[in-house]
């Protein structure tokens, strides 16, 4: 999509956070790209008055801490009413029956892998059967297991708890090359994650059907320890990019680089791993590799989104984002946030640099589209000195959830206000964080019907936005919902809820295939959308 754009001036994290919640894949669902750029200039957040003139230009839309502590609480309960419901009984029960609906739809999903491609990475939906291209790891039974563990859905668990406890281990020890950073979020998270919620309801004497807690952790501890050799065998802090499993060697990609966000999204799964083995190698490794990254010359705390296992140094001046640079930043304030959030502890660099990187963003990326001042995040290939592209990924819609909590630390905005807690800062980023998500959320009600315009004639933006032919697709991605919850969590506003509800009925209309499962989409500009014949891991977390 492309906006036309002016300057844009100047309890929640609790168990592992799920890798595949941040959806680090390099493809965009859609993008924002100006047909001409807005001179790039300071933002005020919305809290003070915009006084700059408005460029006539378009934005196109494309595709020894606190941890054992901390991590060892019990599993939360659903999201409880908003304030405005509260007491009302016709909405508690539509909330109810909102629920059943997406437990059925999950339901609905697990029939379709389970029926053809049980053991698979991934289902492919439409022709029936399965593929792995995750290394082969039946990626989708471990991304789906936590997942059906918080829904309750003991049969799920159970069923995929027991393929686990018979085939991972073996897989595991006889596959080949794996991705370090898929494998990382979507199978040792995946793994973590059941086990953090399954010793839990041990603890609470559940008669729950499935294998016990210490099944996901010894195979978590023997994935974990292939994945250090990713470490190991690298001559600086910068792990290689791909791991052979059965013989634990590791290698770099063919062009020698590591991505920077996938470098920096190892940490909270690592260091969770190290928590609940008792064993800190896994944390001092992924660690170093932030420790290492806070030595490194940084635009405004940004990042380019390459960089060298080798050298150890950043590659290029390409900065984004989007893919490949996205959780970079989402993992700073999170990572923060696991080790305790102590200002004593040793660890405050880490929101010293996402402090930098938000000034940063504010200060380098962020714009207003025109004429309705749609809020957006470009991207600068060529570094701060060359020209900004007006290009947001679909992706970068994890940034209203992150900046959010950033924030308030988790808690509510009205305990953080009532507490005195948010300085001057705090409250920018809260209000950049809802106008990214009102522009993530339009993201799902634009289609294009003609040509490269902002497609859907009834939509207030119609002017404001642009597709490209070539950025029209959904592949199932989780960071606009994500984000949607945890703005629902912390500003307490019903809408955030709504726009969620509004997003989950749209893929049960266009994405469901009666067969079982969810197919991606190849055009969204199309009534009814061309399918694509694959259901990504990452659906399950959506749910």
């Amino acid at each position: 999509m492309v906006f036309k754009p002016v300057s844009y001036e100047s309890d929640l994290v609790e168990g592992l956070e799920h890798g595949t919640l941040s959806g680090h894949n390099s493809e965009c669902l859609a993008c924002l790209t100006l047909t001409r750029p807005s001179p790039s200039q300071p933002v005020n957040h919305g809290l003070e008055k915009d006084t700059r003139n408005k460029e006539d230009s378009k934005v196109i839309l494309s595709g020894g801490s606190r941890l054992g502590k901390f991590f060892r609480k019990p599993p939360r309960l659903p999201p409880q009413l908003p304030p405005d419901e509260k007491g009302s009984i016709n909405s508690g029960s539509k909330w109810m029956a909102r629920q059943l609906k997406v437990k059925k739809a999950f339901q609905h999903a697990w029939l379709g892998y389970k029926s053809y491609a049980m053991g698979y990475d991934e289902l492919m939906p439409l022709s029936k059967r399965g593929i792995d291209g995750l290394g082969g790891l039946g990626a989708t039974i471990v991304d789906a297991l936590d997942t059906s563990l918080i829904m309750g859905i003991d049969e799920i668990s159970s069923e995929a708890g027991t393929w686990i406890e018979t085939h991972l281990s073996s897989r595991i020890n006889q596959k080949g090359q794996v991705n370090l950073f898929e494998t990382t979020i979507r199978v040792l998270g995946g793994l973590l994650s059941a086990y953090h919620l399954t010793s839990a309801k041990e603890g609470m004497n559940s008669t729950s059907r499935g294998p016990k807690s210490n099944v996901y952790l010894e195979t978590a501890k023997d994935l974990g320890d292939r994945l250090l050799s990713a470490f190991t065998s690298s001559p600086t802090p910068i792990p290689f990019s791909d791991v052979v499993l059965h013989d634990s060697s590791a290698h770099p990609a063919p062009d020698g680089l590591s991505s920077t966000s996938e470098v920096s999204t190892l940490q909270l799964e690592f260091n969770y791993l190290s928590t609940v083995s008792g064993d800190p190698k896994y944390s001092v490794a992924a660690m170093k590799v932030l420790e290492h990254m806070k030595t490194l010359q940084k635009v405004e705390g940004l990042v380019p989104i390459y960089i060298s296992p080798q050298s150890g140094e950043f590659s290029g001046e390409n900065i984004r984002l989007g893919s490949r640079g996205d959780s970079y930043y989402e993992y700073l304030i999170k990572v923060w946030l696991q080790q305790g959030a102590n200002r004593d502890s040793n660890i405050t660099y880490l929101y010293d640099m996402y402090e930098e990187a938000m000034k940063g963003v504010r200060n380098l990326l962020v714009r207003k589209s025109i004429p309705n001042g749609l809020v957006f995040v470009g991207e600068l290939p060529y570094g701060s000195k060359g020209s900004f592209h007006p290009k947001m990924d679909h992706l970068v819609c994890f940034l209203p959830g992150t900046l959010a909590l950033g924030a308030t630390k988790g808690i509510t905005k009205e305990k953080a206000m009532i507490d005195n807690l948010l300085n001057f800062e705090d409250l920018e980023n809260l209000k950049l964080a809802e106008d990214l998500a009102k522009t993530c959320f339009e993201m799902y009600s634009e289609y294009s019907e003609a040509n490269l315009d902002g497609g859907n004639k009834n939509s207030n933006y119609v002017n404001d936005i642009i597709i490209k032919s070539a950025d029209r697709h959904n592949l199932l991605r989780p960071e606009t919902v994500e984000s949607l919850f945890v703005l629902y969590r912390i500003t307490e506003d019903p809408k955030y809820r709504e726009w969620g509800w509004q997003i989950f009925e749209a893929f049960e209309k266009f994405t469901k295939v009666d067969s079982g499962g969810y197919s991606s989409l190849d055009d969204v500009t199309t009534l009814p959308p061309h399918r694509r014949d694959k259901m990504e891991t990452f659906f399950w977390a959506r749910h």
